[in-house]
């Protein structure tokens, strides 16, 4: 499976999941791929932000090598799954992709724990270090449950 986190500029939420899932992936010995991307192009070729890399590797891992790229329509043809951060991400998705969007493979990524709750995984870029470890946490549950969700 390919899956593809998505937040608004790749460099704090997206690269967090992205992290977290592909650890829990490979823990889990499945062959899957998983990515992140941005909705806008800010940070193209950036690495994830410093309290993101901080709180990653403070729970062991290192997320520095990732660089941010913008969501494309094409990621449609590559992802199997691509989970957005929040609603708002989900609009931009649908904006870029325009006739590829499909519907059946976007998800908010907090739905895996809340079903139809769309909740945010709310954006820490303006706050300080405690909003990423809260990011951090909402993110690794969700992540726990997609796990369980395919293995099963």
């Amino acid at each position: 499976m390919n899956i593809l986190m998505v937040c608004l500029g790749n460099i704090c939420r997206s690269p967090l999941a992205e992290g977290i899932l592909q650890h829990r992936v490979n823990q889990a010995g499945l062959n899957w791929t998983v990515d992140s991307a941005g909705t806008n192009g800010y940070h193209t070729g950036e690495a994830p932000h410093q309290l993101s890399q901080k709180v990653a590797k403070a729970r062991g891992l290192d997320i520095s090598g990732q660089c941010s790229r913008r969501f494309i329509a094409a990621d449609f043809d590559k992802y199997d799954k691509i989970y957005a951060m929040a609603g708002d991400v989900v609009d931009e998705i649908k904006w870029i992709a325009k006739g590829k969007y499909d519907a059946s493979k976007v998800e908010l990524l907090m739905n895996e724990i809340y079903p139809g709750e769309n909740r945010d995984v709310p954006d820490p870029w303006y706050g300080p270090e405690p909003g990423y470890h809260e990011v951090y946490d909402m993110i690794d549950s969700a992540c726990e449950a997609i796990i369980e969700k395919y293995i099963q």
